[in-house]
């Protein structure tokens, strides 16, 4: 039950992004870095604080802090998102009652899916999953009294979903088909394609970058 605590939002950006070429936090979608992309997702979706883990792309990545970001350098991030989760989890502050998970591979989530996983939250859902066409996706929101269960749960590159398994009765399905595409990006192929179905940001073509960036 929400005791009316804010939600924090926490972007797990820490892998190498092998079949990508670069590490996923790097990579530039319509002219912004996909790490800063995921942080405005859910600053603009209400979350107070956001906090980014990072990890292959930890030392070549700046400019996060400026943006009042709590960046959250996970040096075990090899061996899978549950390491990551649990480090984000780590350094959610005792003040939020909530967190709303999202996915730096995931540039088409609009703030409107993470505002209704907080509106959940806020009607009294202890876990809430954000659903397209019917299928359970990202972002997820799980409420601060079960963070301890979902860190125990979250290894190897399972992140929450054996902790979402294990609770079915727990979770409340957010529809979100008109809040964004939750199609990811894993290859120079899906970045081509979900740039050809992005709205133009700023009256601008999107463009997407596979370089390095310092």
């Amino acid at each position: 039950m929400s005791d009316g605590a804010p939600c924090a939002g926490l972007l797990l950006a820490a892998g190498a992004g092998t079949r990508l070429g670069t590490p996923k936090a790097l990579l530039e979608f319509q002219g912004e870095r996909l790490a800063d992309r995921g942080a405005r997702l859910l600053r603009d979706g209400g979350c107070r604080p956001v906090i980014v883990v990072l990890g292959a792309a930890a030392g070549r990545i700046g400019g996060l802090d400026d943006q009042g970001v709590i960046v959250v350098r996970n040096p075990d991030w090899a061996t899978g998102m549950g390491s990551s989760l649990r480090a984000g989890l780590d350094a959610v502050p005792p003040s939020a009652g909530a967190v709303v998970v999202a996915l730096a591979d995931q540039p088409l989530v609009r703030a409107e899916a993470v505002r209704r996983l907080a509106e959940a939250r806020a009607a009294g859902a202890a876990v809430a999953v954000a659903t397209y066409g019917g299928a359970r996706r990202n972002p997820v929101m799980i409420g601060a009294e079960h963070f301890a269960e979902v860190r125990r749960l979250a290894t190897g590159d399972a992140g929450a979903r054996p902790f979402l398994r294990a609770h079915p009765d727990l979770i409340t399905l957010v529809p979100c088909d008109d809040a964004g595409d939750p199609a990811d990006i894993d290859t120079p192929e899906d970045l081509r394609r979900l740039l050809a179905l992005a709205p133009p940001r700023g009256g601008l073509e999107g463009t997407g970058r596979l370089d390095t960036l310092s």
